[in-house]
């Protein structure tokens, strides 16, 4: 049995997540900002004694590490991290208020840098531990109309490659996980933010989101199937720190490698007039 932080837990693959730990028998401190909704969704928390439901905000650092201790008090200890905590945004760079983007790198840069300060120490002190950050197909292949959501992810993705290298020689492994298109309600209204002042111009950015806003129940990943994909990364140990899930995620993580390498042959003459 082993102690699992799972933050994002009351939708989509973080609920699927939780889910399946608690039916494996797993301690489970799951995160959310609505308990009840977390309680709705499991049918109830009472039915799962092994489950602590913790409300908070990620953004606040206080209370990021008040969860953990109480995670720690509760459970002896914590084994596994899962930084899934996430919404969607979809829009032109131009037409993103300062605020929006914020709120969006609160979420997905600087919370998960909370949750990392809190729970480091420990897994240090133990050279044990295993953090599995959530990121996406987009954390590695960019989209017109998906700046802010992308940035996040691109950081989001930096940060776990440098931490991996930082903790590999503690005995904490980390991992990446960057799924494509998976049949949650990410893109309906509840959790897909838009723009608040739309600016002319950007008709082609306007046509992909109404593609994505009618998406929802065709998406080709299995949430259930990613949430056991999760497990594996976790049991096996030796799954590669960038795991993509999803034959549209490798399709497409194959399209960028290919344009990537395009790209640098392409300014290879240029690059070689700066050294000294």
């Amino acid at each position: 049995m082993s102690t699992w932080l799972v933050t994002g837990a009351s939708r989509g693959i973080g609920l699927e997540l939780v889910r399946t730990l608690l039916e494996r028998g797993e301690n489970v401190a799951a995160t959310t900002r609505s308990a009840e909704r977390l309680d709705q969704a499991l049918g109830g928390s009472a039915d799962w004694p092994r489950l602590l439901p913790l409300e908070i905000d990620l953004a606040d650092e206080k209370q990021v590490g008040e969860a953990v201790a109480a995670v720690t008090e509760r459970f002896g200890g914590l084994d596994v991290v899962v930084n899934n905590a996430g919404y969607g945004h979809l829009g032109a760079v131009e037409e993103i208020s300062d605020a929006e983007v914020r709120k969006m790198f609160d979420v997905q840069v600087f919370g998960v840098w909370n949750v990392l300060r809190a729970v480091l120490p420990q897994m240090r002190t133990a050279r044990a531990g295993h953090i599995v950050n959530v990121s996406s197909i987009v954390g590695l292949v960019p989209f017109p109309g998906w700046g802010l959501y992308t940035a996040g992810k691109f950081a989001l993705e930096g940060l776990t490659d440098s931490l991996a290298a930082e903790v590999a020689h503690l005995g904490i492994r980390v991992n990446l996980v960057e799924p494509g298109y998976v049949r949650t309600d990410f893109l309906r209204a509840g959790s897909l933010a838009l723009p608040q002042a739309p600016v002319e111009g950007y008709e082609a950015v306007r046509e992909m989101i109404a593609q994505h806003q009618a998406m929802p129940g065709t998406q080709l990943g299995d949430p259930v199937k990613v949430a056991a994909a999760i497990v594996e990364v976790v049991e096996r140990g030796d799954a590669p720190l960038h795991q993509l899930l999803g034959s549209d995620s490798y399709a497409l993580a194959g399209g960028r490698l290919d344009t990537l390498r395009a790209e640098v042959e392409a300014g290879k003459a240029l690059a070689f007039t700066t050294d000294v």
